[in-house]
This record gives structure tokens, sequence and C-alpha cells, in this order.
């Protein structure tokens, strides 16, 4: 270990804690951080996050370090607030996921002799169980598992969902299983629509959505990469259309958005294949 970059980063990271303890200060602070909870700070914690995940995805690295110390900012902030209602610190924080790393890495700090990753994993999701009964109350794994997901997005959660219960014996016995389900969830969906049950046609969309996320699962691939990744080149295609059709695109016809979609495509798959 590097000893002077571990003292710069011990005494950046205390510059920071001293930053927003004045900020939260009521004679001097600023009234918004005062006003702050950790109730009213959650949209600004996810916010960070997403806009962390969107630096990475963009391999851009002055974007990811700016993004990450606000990221960090929120964590100071929460940090903050708990030490001023006297339940844990910074420290407190920092000890608590050391702790945790050490124990959950018994092939790094201990004698255990793993082969792989999926060694690693089955290890951590052991060692990960075993702790349960120290920081949660003994329940079934539906009520874990509503604990889990209320503050994670539906596609993340449904994926968490997705994992456990399968992980549980709760599981499709071929794919193609799947594909039958994905199949009958969206003749579902059509004839709810096509009879104007909207209600029941938005419960039944999120059929098509689980199930599709479980195909995912087995695939191991990832809805959110996936949909982060359609969004992105959605707007590239329709940032060219707006070039192409100088920015005007409300006086085209159907046909010549077609086409120009169609252009746009073809020209950006281009350029990517360079």
């Amino acid at each position: 270990m590097n000893v002077q970059k571990s003292i710069s980063s011990t005494t950046a990271i205390t510059e920071l804690i001293n930053i927003v303890s004045q900020l939260r200060s009521p004679k001097g602070g600023c009234p918004w951080d005062i006003e702050q909870t950790h109730t009213s700070l959650i949209p600004y914690l996810l916010e960070e996050a997403h806009e962390v995940a969107d630096a990475i995805r963009n391999d851009n690295d002055g974007h990811l370090q700016e993004e990450l110390g606000d990221l960090l900012l929120q964590i100071v902030l929460h940090s903050q607030i708990a030490t001023e209602e006297k339940r844990f610190n910074l420290e407190d924080i920092a000890r608590g996921v050391s702790q945790k790393m050490i124990r959950r890495h018994p092939h790094v700090f201990g004698n255990t002799k793993v082969q792989n990753t999926e060694e690693v994993k089955k290890n951590w999701e052991s060692i990960k169980m075993l702790e349960k009964p120290l920081t949660t109350p003994k329940g079934k794994l539906s009520d874990h598992l509503k604990e889990k997901v209320r503050s994670q997005s539906a596609i993340s959660g449904a994926m968490e969902i997705s994992k456990k219960v399968a992980n549980a014996g709760f599981e499709w016995e071929t794919i193609n299983n799947i594909w039958d389900k994905v199949n009958e969830e969206l003749n579902e969906l059509k004839e709810a629509i096509d009879q104007k049950d909207f209600s029941n046609a938005q419960e039944e969309l999120g059929d098509v959505i689980f199930t599709l996320i479980n195909i995912a699962r087995w695939c191991k691939l990832s809805p959110e990469e996936g949909l982060a990744s359609t969004n992105r080149r959605f707007l590239d295609r329709f940032s060219h259309i707006e070039s192409t059709l100088e920015g005007d695109i409300s006086n085209h016809s159907l046909n010549v958005l077609r086409e120009a979609w169609k252009d746009a495509k073809e020209n950006i798959d281009d350029q990517q294949k360079k």
C-alpha cells in the first residue's frame, strides 16, 4: 500500500466530512442542507447512482470522477445526519463494511480455497445466509424479498425476485417453458388491449416484462443494461433524423420519417462498425 496516497485520501475525506458538517451547522450553515433528512435525500441518492452508471457506460473518466464525488457526498450527508442524531457515523459505516468484506472473502483473508468465480459466489451467498440471524429476524422468503426490493427499480426488483425464488427451487424446467409463458402473457396483453380493459392491460404488461426478465436471468443477460443500450441507440438515431430534417419532424409524413429512421439506423450502424 502507498502510505502517502493513503494519508492523502484520509485527509481529503476528512475535509469533506468537515465541509458537510459546516453545511449542516445551525450556526452559519446552509438552510437547504440543514432541512434535509434521510427520506428527503432519497431522490438525490438514486439520481447520483444512476449518473455514476451512465458515466461508466459511456467510458468517461472525467464524468465518472465527478459523479462518484457526488455519490460520496450523499453518503457523507447521510452519515452526518445519523451522527447528529447520535445513531452512527461514517467510521461505523466504514468499519462495518470492512468487517463484512473480510468475513465474505475467506479465500483472501482466511484459509478457504476456491477454484473460480462461481465458487466465490456460492461462498458469498452461504456466508450471507449465516449472517442473517445476526441482522434480521427469521421469516418467509417473500417477506424478505418485499423488504429487499422496495427501494429498487421495478426491473432490478423483478430480477432479484426471480433469482431468489429460483435458488429456493421455484424454477422453470427449460427455457422453452419460459418462452411459452412469454407468448401466453403477450396474448393476454393483446386481448386486454383489444377489449379496452386498460386496468387489466397494465397488469398483463407487467406479467410480460416479468417473464422476459426470467429469460434474461436464464441467459445471464442484464435487462437494465439492455434497456439502457436501447435508449442510447434510439436517441442517437433520433438525433440523426432531427439533423437530416433540420430539426423539424412534425411537418413530415410518416413515410418520410420511416425512411429517415432507416437511413439513421444504417448510418449509425456503419459508423460503429468502422
